[in-house]
């Protein structure tokens, strides 16, 4: 004989609460995205090597022991997510973090799984 679920009325209160507090649904996207860039070893070293220094691709590629069209690939991805920026001087590109904000994502990550 199958058992019939039981059901927890939930408090019409903390659903509103729920409902104030969730993002909508565009926002939710735009971070799953956001952190399936995270989840990409490749990125995430190449955001660590420039928590340290701006570097051009032929340097990122050097630490990194990659070629340049991978760390290039990489680099466009970050880009678009706005993780990284860049500056021109004569006919190198210079990458470097963004903003703050990945510095701190980093560093909560690492604090999260260090626990």
């Amino acid at each position: 004989m199958m058992e019939t679920p039981t059901y927890i009325h939930v408090n019409e209160r903390i659903l509103e609460i729920i409902d104030e507090k969730m993002p909508p649904e565009e926002e939710l996207q735009d971070l799953a995205e956001l952190f399936k860039v995270f989840g990409d070893g490749t990125r995430l070293k190449i955001l660590y090597v420039l928590l340290s220094s701006e570097m051009c691709v032929y340097d990122i590629a050097a630490v990194l022991s990659m070629s340049q069209s991978a760390i290039s690939h990489q680099l466009r991805v970050l880009k678009q997510m706005d993780l990284v920026k860049n500056r021109r001087e004569g006919k190198t590109i210079f990458y470097s973090l963004a903003d703050d904000h990945i510095v701190t994502i980093l560093s909560q990550g690492l604090d999260h799984i260090e626990e």
